[in-house]
């Protein structure tokens, strides 16, 4: 099912570009971060003949800049120091991973001010894509295998790329992912140049929907769940509150995200006022 995004208000629109301003005053390393590409959502009419697929990981992003690597939220990840050394100086997207179905064994490694050296040894640095190249993204891949190769680290790695024929190659491709306990696949258009924002550049094809929003407040539990977590209070980027009280661990009801954590929730569709249907709590997706 394909969703339409309503336009963000501009009174929402100044209050973001505000509140992007303070991020950059009280966060220098935010400022320094390569602009974010986000995927829109795979449908029915697009031709994958012209898109580069590769599997969709249930990694952590993160971004080199060229001195640091920073979470997607501009706050730095630590690393441990043998993790960063010998980065190429060229600015890298990609995402933190350690493999299908650990992405908690990933958390826990990857959010601690005080790396865990063995933890740290399961990582890899996925890279996909290069912020400050300018070509189209099939000289960008070409580029990456170049800078990777050259780098010689061997937690650092390129995404694997392919290219499919047809809409019938790539649900094949899709099932065979999700079978195998991957995500789903990302689509990236061959000719496109790298740009900030959200864009049909880049789509993203899973058995699901899914968006992101950011946690406004906790909802107090009841029954079971009392002096835990009963809900997340959530906005979506444009301005639309609603809850989210399904999808959580009772570890993660008792350490909820607290609020300003940028969540990603799972749904079946949208209401007739724009609302998700029974949204579930996937995973925090940005990190502290």
């Amino acid at each position: 099912m394909r969703t339409r995004r309503r336009p963000v208000p501009a009174g929402q629109a100044i209050a973001r570009v505000l509140t992007l301003a303070l991020l950059a005053l009280s966060c220098p390393a935010w400022a320094q971060l390569p602009p974010l590409m986000l995927a829109g959502r795979y449908h029915a009419d697009v031709d994958p003949a012209g898109y580069w697929v590769s599997e969709k990981l249930d990694g952590v992003r993160a971004l080199w800049n060229g001195q640091q690597l920073l979470f997607r939220s501009g706050n730095p990840v630590a690393a441990p120091a043998w993790f960063v050394a010998g980065l190429p100086p060229e600015p890298l997207d990609g995402e933190l991973w350690v493999g299908r179905g650990r992405f908690e064994q990933l958390v826990g490694a990857v959010r601690t001010q005080e790396p865990d050296d063995a933890a740290w040894r399961q990582v890899k640095y996925m890279v996909f894509d290069l912020p400050a190249h300018g070509g189209t993204f099939t000289e960008r891949i070409d580029a990456m295998a170049r800078i990777v190769s050259g780098a010689g680290r061997p937690w650092l790695q390129r995404v694997a790329q392919r290219r499919v024929a047809d809409r019938e190659a790539l649900q094949r491709e899709f099932e065979r992912v999700v079978r195998a306990g991957g995500e789903g696949l990302m689509l990236h258009r061959a000719d496109a140049l790298r740009v900030a924002g959200r864009t049909d550049a880049i789509l993203k094809y899973v058995p699901w929907l899914d968006d992101e929003a950011r946690v406004i407040a906790h909802v107090q539990g009841k029954g079971k769940y009392t002096g835990m977590l009963g809900a997340l209070l959530v906005e979506a980027p444009d301005g639309r509150r609603f809850r989210i009280g399904t999808g959580f661990t009772d570890a993660q009801r008792r350490e909820p995200p607290p609020p300003g954590t940028l969540v990603t929730y799972r749904y079946r569709e949208l209401t007739g006022k724009g609302l998700p249907r029974f949204p579930s709590f996937l995973r925090i997706r940005d990190l502290p």
